[in-house]
């Protein structure tokens, strides 16, 4: 007679997304580059070619990048430069 063997429960680590979903033609194509030596990101969809380049701070990740993008997309911060693209 033995005892019963425990379940052994993974544990899934999540982690951030490298396409995001792009506001204009609605497909997971949008990918944001940051260059921290110049601190500057360019997010940019492959499908429709929508993209923005913007000034960042050092601690900011792609996905901050891509919430700025689609605020700057909806018209959330209207005094800077607009989206450029097809």
């Amino acid at each position: 007679m033995g005892r019963r063997r425990k379940t052994v429960e993974k544990i899934v680590k999540r982690r951030l997304p490298e396409l995001f979903v792009c506001p204009k033609c609605g497909k997971n194509t949008v990918k944001a580059a940051i260059n921290k030596k110049t601190g500057w990101a360019v997010v940019i969809c492959s499908n429709c070619i929508v993209n923005a380049k913007f000034p960042v701070t050092p601690r900011m990740s792609s996905v901050d990048a891509y919430c700025k993008f689609t605020d700057r997309y909806y018209g959330e911060s209207s005094k800077e430069d607009p989206i450029v693209g097809g």
